[in-house]
Order: structure tokens, then sequence, then C-alpha cells
């Protein structure tokens, strides 16, 4: 058995040829939210997949194997419900309140921009067939959404290095107070202290004697 523990999220940076020659293996939604399952390639090959745990599988993924081999995953088809909106009695808003009904369920739900894909379940399908949307059994490749917290190993990098959080604004240092100093040319017309008192010496003029 090929044991395997490394996955290469969509083959980035395979040569395509490198792809062409890689074996494949189809699996559905049921194994490849797995971290740890057994299954066997287009070639006959047991393979023993033991990856981190969380990590889900993709279609388009690539598994490498110990003795340096790659098998390319491919999402293979199962019993999918799809959804569309309803033209002649709803419009398209109708598909993202389905889609806000079934995440408060927690259900797996595959979000695309004209319809929505979920597991075969009749109770679902009668609540949204109420909700004026055509819901349609089909056979098609199931690659719901991962949670917000839960990347599955498919996580992302910005390579100009900005955060998502806003940078904490910085509090600027308090700035010490200049005192006000009144100067010549301040044009004030008032003062603040009250001025020395100065005593005046007045002088009267002698007096005449008075004569009738």
């Amino acid at each position: 058995m090929l044991q395997i523990s490394k996955l290469i999220s969509k083959g980035a940076g395979l040569a395509p040829v490198l792809l062409k020659r890689a074996s494949t293996v189809e699996l559905d939604w049921d194994v490849r939210q797995k971290s740890r399952f057994d299954a066997l390639d287009s070639l006959g090959r047991p393979l023993g997949v033991f990856l981190p745990r969380g990590t889900l599988v993709r279609g388009g993924d690539v598994l490498l194997a110990e003795d340096g081999s790659m098998v390319r995953v491919i999402a293979a088809p199962q019993s999918v419900l799809r959804i569309t909106a309803c033209t002649a009695h709803g419009s398209a808003f109708d598909l993202t309140r389905a889609a806000y009904h079934l995440g408060n369920r927690h259900v797996p739900i595959e979000l695309k921009p004209d319809h929505l894909k979920i597991e075969p379940d009749h109770v679902l399908a009668d609540l949204l067939r109420a909700m004026h949307l055509t819901v349609q059994e089909a056979e098609e490749a199931f690659e719901p959404e991962g949670g917000a917290y839960n990347s599955g190993g498919h996580g992302h990098s910005h390579a100009d290095g900005h955060a998502h959080a806003p940078a904490a604004t910085p509090i600027p240092a308090a700035v010490p107070s200049t005192a006000h100093v009144h100067g010549p040319d301040c044009n004030h017309g008032h003062g603040h202290a009250p001025q020395a008192i100065q005593s005046v010496v007045i002088q009267m003029p002698a007096r005449k004697p008075h004569s009738h």
C-alpha cells in the first residue's frame, strides 16, 4: 500500500506534463472530507492516505506518495439536490435566502452564481420548494464551502504583506503646554495684574486776600 501524507492544492507549481502522467483517484465528498482514508487509484494501486487532521481534499488536488509518485484527485459525481430560483414565482434573491437558512442548519452547501447544491434530504427539499425554489435531483461533483475558520489546507497568503485587521491608530503623545507670555507686540489691551498706585503731589496756588 502506498502511503500518502502530503497534498499539493490544485497541483500548484507542478508542470502540466507531470499532471497528465499522474494516476487519478475518484472520490466523493464523504471520503474527501476525511483526512485519513484508503482508496484505489486508476492503476489499481491501494493508497493509504494520512493527511493532517482537518484537511479537506478537493477535486484537482494532487496527492504525493512516499515513493515520489503523484495521484490527481477527481471529485466523483454523486447524488445531489440542485437548487435554482423559480422564474415564475420568485427571483434570484431567493437563492440568498435559501443559503442563509441552510447555513443556519450547518448544511454543507456548494455555492454557484446561479444555483446551490446540497446532499439529498427530503425534508430540506420540501422546505426549499415552500420558499418558491426549484429543487432537482442530479448526479454531479459536490464541492461544498469550507468553514471560515477551516480552510482545509487551502489557506491563502498575501504577497503584499497587508494585514486583514486594521492597524491600531497610534495615540499621539501629550504635547507639553507652552506658557503664554505677553510681549510688547502682543496687542492685548488688557492687563493681568493691577499696577502699583503712585502718589501725586498737587500744588495749590497761593490764596489772595479778599477785599470788598
